[in-house]
């Protein structure tokens, strides 16, 4: 039974979950284009919502990348630079204090989309849900950080880099990597895999619109009603 558990979860979810990612977010920015939007509420009630916002995304942003680079990064690439006990600590530290601030931001958002009657009211299923997901997987994220103390080695840093990339790499037997491993990484590693699962069906695809394009946009040049009519 465990071992069917293993396989499945993380030797073959993954692959369903970036296959409907891919697939689902190309299908909805073809046919859904009009609600690719983040859908601000803003407007509603600014109350909690910068500070709130601006913590949880600096807090995702830096969690995501720093996920993205530590496990696909290779040993050998750091290696000449850095031992692996050396990565697992900048890792924990790194990803403490990151997690912490998109904790405290994204428990800000809940509250206010729950607890604001106006803004609970506008939300949808989907709006509350992902939020709360969010908010778990985060929370999953910081009790981790006990369980890394305690391999002082890195092994446990190294197998969830050797799955990673065996998954990214079609590498048979990539779940082999995680038997063993401590429950709060299993439960962190297949509800952000759910997470990319659900993506193309929340709000979270905005995320692949950033306005870099303002950036180098011209002047917008606006004349007075009066200049018009001159």
């Amino acid at each position: 039974m465990m071992d069917h558990y293993y396989t499945f979860f993380f030797g073959v979810y993954p692959y369903i979950c970036l296959s409907v990612l891919a697939i689902g977010t190309l299908i909805r920015y073809d046919r859904e284009p009009y609600t690719w939007k983040a859908s601000s509420s803003l407007l509603l009630a600014d109350k909690g919502l910068r500070i709130g916002n601006v913590m949880f995304h600096i807090g995702v942003l830096f969690i995501f990348g720093g996920h993205l680079v530590g496990l696909l990064t290779p040993h050998w690439v750091y290696a000449p630079f850095i031992t692996a006990e050396q990565k697992q600590l900048v890792a924990i530290t790194a990803g403490g204090i990151a997690g912490i601030i998109g904790f405290i931001g994204l428990t800000l958002l809940v509250f206010r989309r729950l607890l604001v009657a106006r803004i609970r009211q506008t939300s949808s299923f989907s709006d509350i849900a992902i939020l709360l997901i969010l908010w778990v997987q985060i929370t999953l994220g910081l009790l981790t950080i006990p369980f890394s103390l305690g391999h002082h080695d890195a092994t446990l840093m190294l197998n969830l880099c050797d799955w990673a990339q065996g998954i990214f790499t079609f590498r048979p037997g990539a779940s082999d990597f995680i038997v063993g491993v401590e429950w709060p990484f299993q439960l962190h590693i297949i509800l952000g895999l759910t997470i990319f699962l659900l993506f193309p069906f929340t709000r979270l695809v905005h995320m692949l619109s950033a306005p870099v394009q303002y950036v180098f946009r011209p002047y917008q040049i606006v004349r007075s009603r009066m200049a018009r009519r001159s």
